[in-house]
């Protein structure tokens, strides 16, 4: 065999290894989690100023069920869609904000996934916060397939919630530095519905470092909506609901 015929040959083989090598990564990556789908990550818009945004909330074509949270892009707002509806949070000042209904918008991350049918339980009343509601889901789904997304419904004694309102031109490197102008608000006595994403191996892709939760809330009358921080549930009054399949 020619000196060419040598080298051609061993360029072939290269390419056959890098395919096999390639298409295991890329099956490896979708088990367990073919139910809920990632656009981004967090750790990228805090750590590396990744604000522009790489998903698009219009493109989505399978609206029926579907659920996803993540910051509005330059991190300008906070982005939630409940079944379907997407729904946008502004900051007006300390004390107000502007929630409207838009599909033309992105985010820098996002997560998002479809459920149309649910299993419902009443919230124990030793579940009181955020905490105790972590601990509570990670026991009850243990033996079922995650990452997924979950809802809250009901009545909170109190809750604080954020909207990212990052300065125009802000360069971001550090979470410190993306949170800036973040404005917290605080609920008292609200009938709120709560949209959350729970995961054990997304932390600092969906969730925070600390935490296997991404929440957010929005109040019934759709007036407040943000990133669920605190929260103090009235008791006896709060239904879970879990992806049925």
């Amino acid at each position: 065999m020619s000196w060419i015929g040598m080298k051609f040959l061993k360029f072939l083989c290269g390419l056959c290894v890098f395919g096999l090598y390639s298409c295991s990564n890329v099956k490896d990556q979708s088990i367990g989690y073919r139910d809920i789908k990632v656009a981004g990550a967090m750790k990228n818009v805090m750590w590396k100023g990744e604000l522009s945004g790489i998903i698009r909330l219009d493109t989505m074509a399978n609206k029926k069920g579907l659920y996803g949270l993540g910051p509005l892009s330059f991190l300008k707002g906070e982005l939630l869609i409940n079944d379907g509806r997407v729904f946008v949070s502004k900051v007006l000042s300390d004390s107000t904000m502007l929630v409207e209904e838009t599909s033309d918008v992105s985010a820098p991350f996002f997560v998002y996934g479809n459920v149309t049918e649910w299993k419902e339980s009443k919230l124990p009343i030793s579940v009181k916060d955020i905490k105790s509601l972590e601990t509570y889901i990670h026991q009850l789904t243990e033996l079922e397939k995650r990452p997924f997304v979950f809802k809250l419904l009901g009545r909170v004694d109190s809750a604080k919630i954020h909207i990212q309102n990052l300065p125009d031109g802000t360069k971001v490197s550090s979470p410190k530095e993306a949170h800036q102008g973040q404005t917290n608000y605080l609920l008292k006595d609200e009938v709120v519905e709560i949209i959350g994403f729970f995961s054990t191996e997304h932390q600092g892709i969906f969730t925070h470092h600390d935490s296997f939760l991404h929440m957010h809330l929005m109040t019934q009358d759709h007036s407040k909506m943000g990133h669920l921080d605190e929260v103090l549930f009235s008791e006896g009054k709060v239904k879970l609901l879990l992806p049925l399949k």
